[in-house]
């Protein structure tokens, strides 16, 4: 006691503040007791509740990613099984957007972009049209090179989220041998992505984008499959979760005789213009030819748009000459017979005097010999092909006749074939056409240049080639067609109704203009008689192109050939013709005999 009261006295100003502050610690560690529990468990019941499932897929998707299984693409054959389009092991390179976070994925992408050389922004562009969050691996080349193959397998620790896999790619084994007809493929571009992301297509998939490719994508194309796999966090495959098989496209078989197609192609050799090759029967398209050309493996691997543009610069080499318009010249002659003779106007045993031209309201309309070649019936017409006689024919049924006989023949419409999306319809023009136009009537000088395939009138060598089986098979316009199993087309011809006595002037016409006319470079004995027009279209500022067409055998035809050379200069029987006899030749299976 005596001790407690030697101790020294705290003045009560003190001891009023030691009390406040116990008291505020104890008051500061009770609230802390509770809102510290409070905050854990309301953040623990967003985190369970309110974002629950949320939080679980994210959880997932750091260790289950989804592997997409391209489909292998449909081979393309030849009439006789050989290949036109098949595939063949490439990498092809992709990347896993939720593999990383959205701050890390510049570094790499920059790091891609030098061994891919490839544009950053190409990259960053897929990646977030994909999402950073999403599962599945989106492609960003295909068809590599084994250099870029290698720097990428060396690059793997500074490239997270990047994978390469092999891959089967589109491999065209001719090179550009038929490619017009082939066509390619290529990615999806976004517009076509948007329109086609309902029928199973991805983005980075690879579609046809001309020809064959294009035409029957639906059967080549085939169905996607994929893994769902567990990986650890290194992006390392643990276990495959689930598989979906993918399923192959359908192969397809066309028409194209690969050994004519080659040939076609050498006959047209480096000149601008078309070669077809159809079987009159049932519009089977042997052979299409068309120069300049592309090799579409250049598509196999990604190209830049500065390659695109200086490959669209070359004389157009995308452009399938044998379905673009031309002014047909004097094969057209075959139609205005037919018109002459239906019309019964005209009986086939007509014959009208030529002479050097006619003159129609002042314009002087010349023959191409600039002489005439005296009296003349049709036959006599068509071997010589004398403008003078069909002028004053023209004049006669008038344009009406003339047009309305000129679209029973097909011309002014596309012919049907598969890959008619780069087909032009041509062009038959009539009095509505020119008033709206040109703003202009129909005259008598429309009609005598139409008489001859000059003036407006438009046709593409398939039209052409039409318009000759007509001739060969009877009076029948077939469907030309690429599908070799397409029966529809197969059986489908329509009659357009022309006389016999029409059909035999026309046939004994075109063999006399080979027989003794202005096609005699396909008078040989080593071939089957051959009927056939020759043509020479005025094309101004240009030079002249160069036409023939006919079919072979004379009695039971089972071959139309129409050869083209645009702006070539020549004519049809110097020009053309020759073109027209080496795709015969081999054929028929036989060799021009040369003297030693």
């Amino acid at each position: 006691m005596a001790l407690l009261q030697n101790l020294p006295q705290v003045p009560d100003t003190l001891r009023g503040r030691t009390v406040g502050r116990s008291f505020q610690a104890v008051f500061l560690l009770a609230l802390v007791s509770v809102l510290l529990p409070a905050a854990f468990g309301l953040r623990l019941f967003q985190l369970q509740v309110v974002n629950g499932d949320r939080n679980r897929q994210l959880a997932d998707t750091n260790r289950i990613r989804l592997v997409p299984k391209r489909p292998a693409r449909g081979t393309i054959f030849d009439r006789n099984g050989e290949i036109l389009a098949g595939s063949r092991l490439s990498h092809t390179v992709s990347i896993w957007p939720i593999a990383l976070p959205r701050s890390e994925w510049p570094t790499v992408i920059n790091r891609l972009s030098e061994v891919l050389n490839m544009p950053p922004d190409e990259i960053q562009s897929r990646l977030e049209q994909a999402g950073y969050e999403s599962i599945e691996s989106i492609s960003i080349a295909r068809g590599i090179s084994p250099a870029q193959a290698t720097a990428l397998a060396e690059y793997t620790n500074e490239l997270p989220g990047v994978r390469l896999e092999a891959e089967a790619v589109r491999n065209y084994p001719n090179g550009d041998l038929a490619a017009h007809i082939i066509g390619y493929t290529g990615e999806l571009t976004d517009e076509q992505l948007a329109a086609r992301r309902e029928q199973g297509y991805r983005m980075g998939d690879v579609v046809g984008q001309m020809g064959a490719e294009s035409a029957f994508e639906s059967t080549l194309h085939g169905v996607w499959g994929g893994q769902q796999v567990e990986v650890d966090s290194s992006g390392r495959i643990i276990s495959i979760l689930g598989d979906k098989p993918a399923v192959a496209g359908q192969d397809v078989q066309l028409t194209i005789d690969i050994e004519l197609q080659r040939a076609a192609e050498a006959a047209l050799g480096d000149r601008k213009g078309a070669i077809v090759a159809m079987d009159p029967r049932n519009g089977a398209i042997l052979a299409m030819a068309s120069w300049p050309t592309y090799d579409p493996n250049i598509f196999t691997a990604r190209i830049s748009e500065a390659q695109w543009q200086q490959l669209q610069g070359i004389d157009k080499p995308f452009l399938n000459r044998a379905m673009q318009a031309f002014p047909p010249a004097s094969t057209f002659k075959v139609v205005t017979t037919a018109a002459a003779i239906e019309s019964g106007q005209y009986s086939p045993n007509t014959v009208l005097s030529t002479s050097a031209y006619i003159q129609v309201g002042g314009i002087r309309f010349g023959e191409w010999n600039r002489a005439g070649f005296g009296p003349l019936g049709f036959t006599g017409a068509l071997s010589q092909s004398a403008n003078t006689f069909f002028y004053q024919v023209g004049m006669r049924i008038g344009g009406p006749t003339l047009i309305e006989m000129t679209r029973r023949f097909g011309f002014g419409r596309k012919t049907g074939i598969e890959i008619g999306a780069e087909e032009s319809a041509g062009l038959v023009p009539d009095d509505a056409w020119k008033r709206e136009t040109l703003d202009t009537p129909w005259v008598p000088g429309d009609t005598i240049n139409m008489s001859i395939g000059q003036g407006f009138m438009r046709a593409t060598p398939l039209q052409v080639a039409s318009m000759f089986a007509v001739v060969a098979n009877d009076g029948y316009r077939v469907t030309p067609h690429l599908l070799k199993d397409n029966e529809e087309h197969r059986n489908w011809k329509e009659s357009i109704e022309l006389s016999d006595a029409t059909l035999d002037v026309l046939r004994r016409g075109l063999r006399q203009a080979v027989a003794s006319g202005t096609a005699r470079a396909l008078n040989v004995a080593y071939l089957p008689p051959v009927a056939g027009k020759t043509g020479t279209a005025e094309a101004p500022p240009g030079p002249s192109h160069a036409w023939f067409g006919g079919y072979a055998p004379l009695d039971n035809p089972e071959i139309v050939v129409v050869s083209f050379a645009e702006n070539s200069g020549g004519g049809g029987g110097g020009t053309a013709a020759p073109m027209a006899l080496k795709v015969l030749e081999t054929y028929f299976g036989h060799e021009q005999e040369t003297a030693e």
